[in-house]
């Protein structure tokens, strides 16, 4: 699939739909997507799947549910309209509290200082 001409959230559904199992079992994390020319590359989930309590530590019980899940999704969907630029990275942070699923996103633009560089000699050598 060329996925330069799919649309980023209709990407985003296919993220999303790979690491459903693996939020299925998490609580907390980080959904991270790495773009270019508005394309997604790496993308993946961080975590920790291990938390203490006193000197125990405890594998967590069950991560989002599937309303959780669609609800999260709608969120990242959403923060696209917020973005402007086309090569960053998008960080969709959830964690599970009092039963109620809390997220937020955080933005990262990337620029290449030689591509605008380069691009500044091409205006010159046209002028």
């Amino acid at each position: 699939m060329i996925l330069d001409h799919v649309p980023l959230a209709r990407q985003l559904d296919i993220v999303f739909r790979e690491i459903k199992e693996e939020l299925a079992q998490l609580t907390s994390g980080t959904v991270f997507v790495q773009i270019r020319n508005n394309v997604v590359g790496k993308f993946g989930v961080r975590a920790f799947p291990l938390e203490s309590k006193g000197n125990e530590m405890q594998k967590m019980d069950s991560g989002l549910s599937e309303t959780q899940l669609q609800s999260f999704y709608r969120t990242a969907v959403e923060s696209l309209k917020l973005k402007r630029w086309t090569h960053g990275e998008i960080l969709f942070e959830f964690a599970m509290r009092k039963n109620t699923l809390c997220t937020s996103v955080a933005f990262e633009s990337n620029y290449n200082m030689a591509s605008l560089l380069g691009e500044n000699e091409q205006k010159q050598r046209r002028l």
